[in-house]
């Protein structure tokens, strides 16, 4: 039976990896190297799994702490074969990884920690910083453990507005004294 879809062999895995690989600029572990490729119907988890170890013993790729990134070697030999990829193919895969960067940064500014105090309370601590440092640390307490969840989780869904509520509220504030 004739396979559909491009990725047809172990190669096309391969040169697929790589142009993710090289777009990314962070280190990804395998599952978020099956997501970012996974654009195309004949693409299996296995067949990353398969190709990753040898990617690396080939020298394209090195990993550290189980997270892959591309070698120097890697990113000569993508950008010679990328052009063997499906256009659409390639366009998918593109915008996941410029996807994954963007999530990847923004979970680098936002940053939670939840520290129980002595009243068996919790103090939930907030942060949210740019490229020139931090803009904004918050602390709550929170009653219990679960609140403590909620308030870590919704902030790093919800920082920015939150960040963007406290600067009008004081802004607005300032106009109302004088």
């Amino acid at each position: 039976m004739k396979r559909l879809g491009f990725i047809h062999d172990m190669m096309d895995v391969k040169v697929l990896i790589l142009f993710v690989t090289a777009r990314s600029n962070y280190p990804m572990t395998n599952q978020e190297i099956y997501e970012l490729c996974c654009q195309d119907e004949c693409l299996s988890y296995f067949d990353v799994c398969a190709a990753l170890p040898e990617m690396v013993e080939s020298g394209h790729l090195e990993v550290t702490d189980e997270k892959y990134t591309i070698t120097e070697k890697g990113r000569q030999d993508g950008a010679i074969t990328e052009d063997s990829l499906a256009f659409t193919v390639r366009q998918s895969a593109e915008n996941a990884v410029a996807k994954f960067n963007r999530q990847i940064r923004r979970s680098s500014y936002v940053k939670t920690q939840i520290l129980p105090r002595e009243k068996g309370d919790y103090s939930v601590v907030m942060s949210l910083d740019d490229d020139m440092g931090n803009l904004m640390t918050m602390e709550l307490v929170a009653p219990d453990r679960r609140q403590a969840m909620r308030l870590s989780r919704l902030f790093e869904i919800q920082a920015e507005a939150v960040y963007n509520n406290a600067m009008n509220t004081l802004l607005l504030a300032e106009d109302q004294i004088d």
